[in-house]
This record gives C-alpha cells, sequence and structure tokens, in this order.
C-alpha cells in the first residue's frame, strides 16, 4: 500500500494526522441532518414548548454550535478549525423533530465532521430533553447533505 492510500498512518502503521498545511485557506461549507422520531404527543409539547424541562429546540441549538466549536477535541483526527458560524434548525413534524446543520470556515480542511458533530449532539439533546416523556424515542438518518469548498468542490447528496 502507498502512503497516499491509507492518509492517516504513518509508514509505520501508527496514527497520524494529515498534513494540511500546505494547502490554500478557502472557503468551506456543510450542511447535515438527522432525525429524531418520537410519539406524536412528544413532538406537540415540544412545538407548545410544553417539555418540563424547559425549551427543547433552544437547548438543542446551544448543544449543536458548542459541538461545532469542539469537534477536534472529540474526533481524533479532526484538525481543529476556525469556525466561522454555525446554524442549527428544526423542522418538526408529526412524529419526529428533524435537524439541520450548517457549518462555515475558511480554512484548509472542510467542516464535514462539524456540521456532522453538531446535528448529532443536537439531536441528542432533543432526546435528553425528551427522555421523561417519551423512551420510544429513536435518533437516526445522520447524514452529509452537501459540502462546498477545497479542492474536490461541490458534493450534493443524490435526491432518494
Amino acid at each position: 500500500m502507498t502512503d497516499r492510500s491509507l492518509s492517516h498512518l504513518d509508514p509505520l502503521g501508527g496514527a497520524r494526522m494529515v498534513d494540511v498545511s500546505p494547502k490554500e485557506p478557502t472557503h468551506r461549507r456543510a450542511l447535515a441532518r438527522c432525525r429524531v422520531s418520537m410519539l406524536p404527543e412528544t413532538t406537540s409539547k415540544v412545538a407548545s414548548n410544553a417539555i418540563t424541562k424547559g425549551d427543547v429546540l433552544a437547548a438543542a441549538r446551544v448543544a449543536g454550535i458548542q459541538a461545532a466549536k469542539r469537534t477536534a477535541d472529540l474526533v481524533p483526527m479532526c484538525h481543529p478549525l476556525l469556525v466561522g458560524s454555525v446554524h442549527v434548525d428544526f423542522t418538526i413534524g408529526d412524529d419526529y423533530v428533524e435537524v439541520e446543520t450548517k457549518v462555515e470556515t475558511v480554512d484548509r480542511t472542510g467542516v464535514e465532521m462539524e456540521a456532522l458533530t453538531a446535528c448529532a449532539i443536537a439531536a441528542l439533546t432533543v432526546y435528553d430533553m425528551c427522555k421523561t416523556t417519551d423512551r420510544t424515542m429513536s435518533i437516526g438518518q445522520l447524514m452529509l447533505w452537501e459540502k462546498t469548498g477545497g479542492s474536490s468542490g461541490v458534493w450534493k447528496r443524490p435526491p432518494a
């Protein structure tokens, strides 16, 4: 195997962080989504801010923003980035809350992991805030929907 085929291993097989220092900084953006499935009664309580722990979406929004900024502390091979912006939005359906995160930066590497981490932590916060109301909840469909910037350019998830 060539050194290029396993970018996160050094010649002796040890873990390493990829060297991005020769790259030029570019504007980069990533969009991720996931879904917290729940009982319709729980969704209704979230929508009407009637969960006893407090404002579920406000707490989840702050958690997602914090998570994006701390991704390099959580994912071993991620580079610490100067995160330029984090947006965490929610769509409430009949039996789910969809979380959508958008992260932007001007840097040498992408923000896909920051967007995915923000999305996952925001969803976990929704779960935590609602767990006394609904033990049937599940979190799923965490995925990158699009990314821009860098040498690979624009990528968008094809429609299902």
